[in-house]
């Protein structure tokens, strides 16, 4: 057997999100996708045995970006909160709406009648951002600059604004494509929302 490599498994992802996006999950085969990295079959099935767990790998990839923008940015301590969660809002929207994380979210959403892709990308990605939203959410509850409550609900809550505006519009297509000045409106908005229900007054 080969010894496996990281730059080839990041080769296979790669241009499996090609193939996914542009003839969908269904219609999408590993033969296509062994082409377009070159190769045999028994290498890429050594990387990944089947296009089920392929497709979430892909996905999953494309979500690291973001739970690395949300580690790296959220701080309990800082002392202006407004101005965290905006910073943090507009980093991880934007993010969220990338031109690969939006394709991937809307594979994920039409395979999910099917698979289990839909589950797992749930569990793999959304869970891991929220919990670590609500700790930082406890943290600042526990300094007494929001009141107190849940923070998991709470952590729901800020991540559900943060998407209220674009949410629909750009997973039904309405939207192509996101203007910086959109996203940043969204985002104050969503934020000044967010301190009217949980800041303490």
């Amino acid at each position: 057997m080969k010894t496996k490599t990281e730059s080839k498994r990041q080769a296979i992802l790669k241009a499996a999100a090609e193939v996914f996006r542009e003839v969908g999950f269904e219609r999408a085969s590993m033969s296509d996708i062994r082409e377009r990295i070159g190769g045999s079959k028994a290498t890429l099935y050594n990387y990944f045995p089947s296009k089920e767990k392929l497709f979430f790998a892909v996905m999953h990839h494309a979500k690291e970006v973001e739970l690395e923008a949300i580690t790296g940015e959220l701080d309990a301590a800082a002392d202006d909160l407004k101005r965290e969660l905006l910073r943090f809002g507009q980093r991880f929207i934007t993010v969220l709406y990338s031109a690969d994380a939006i394709a991937v979210r809307r594979l994920a959403i039409a395979e999910s009648r099917h698979s289990d892709i839909g589950k797992l990308s749930f569990e793999q990605a959304t869970v891991p951002i929220e919990k670590q939203v609500a700790e930082f959410m406890r943290k600042v509850m526990k300094r007494g600059t929001l009141r107190t409550a849940d923070p998991k609900i709470a952590a729901i809550h800020l991540l559900s604004l943060l998407e209220s505006e674009l949410l629909q519009r750009v997973l039904l297509g309405v939207i192509d494509t996101v203007k910086p000045e959109s996203l940043s409106g969204a985002v104050r908005r969503a934020v000044d929302v967010f301190l009217a229900g949980y800041e303490r007054r």
